[in-house]
């Protein structure tokens, strides 16, 4: 795996976040349809994004390749840019995540099985279904957690 450098990102990335975001989400979410990405990308661009704690990977032309986002002991959010899919990314934010700031928690849509599988390989466990998001809307979820040792 290749060591990249974790930066914080900061207002002016939001719309650059909102875009790997939604690159991302078309890759892996195909159960969500556009009218569903439209709306969700406006939350995370104009809410979402200011109610966590930014932490970002950039490529080498400076362009961000993922981004996480933390609040207190959860991850919220962990997005990866197709075009840096397989890099070893995803893996050394939520290690960031995880030993850096202590996260022991993270949520996952049912329908996301590569999601699922990456979070179990990392050493999390189902503890929780819901059915419905955290918009209400019909996309269950699931609540992981690592173990406590």
């Amino acid at each position: 795996m290749s060591s990249y450098k974790i930066t914080v990102p900061d207002e002016n990335d939001f719309d650059e976040l909102a875009e790997v975001w939604d690159a991302s989400v078309r890759s892996t979410h195909d159960f969500l349809g556009e009218n569903d990405i439209r709306y969700f990308k406006l939350l995370v661009r104009n809410k979402y994004l200011k109610a966590v704690s930014l932490f970002c990977i950039r490529d080498q032309s400076g362009a961000i390749a993922g981004f996480s986002g933390i609040s207190e002991k959860t991850l919220e959010m962990l997005f990866v840019h197709p075009l840096h899919f397989g890099k070893g990314i995803g893996k050394q934010l939520i290690v960031h995540a995880i030993s850096e700031k202590g996260i022991l928690k993270v949520d996952v849509n049912e329908q996301n099985p590569s999601a699922l599988a990456f979070y179990q390989h990392m050493g999390f466990i189902v503890t929780k279904r819901s059915p419905i998001d955290g918009a209400g809307k019909p996309y269950p979820i699931l609540h992981l957690e690592l173990p406590s040792s």
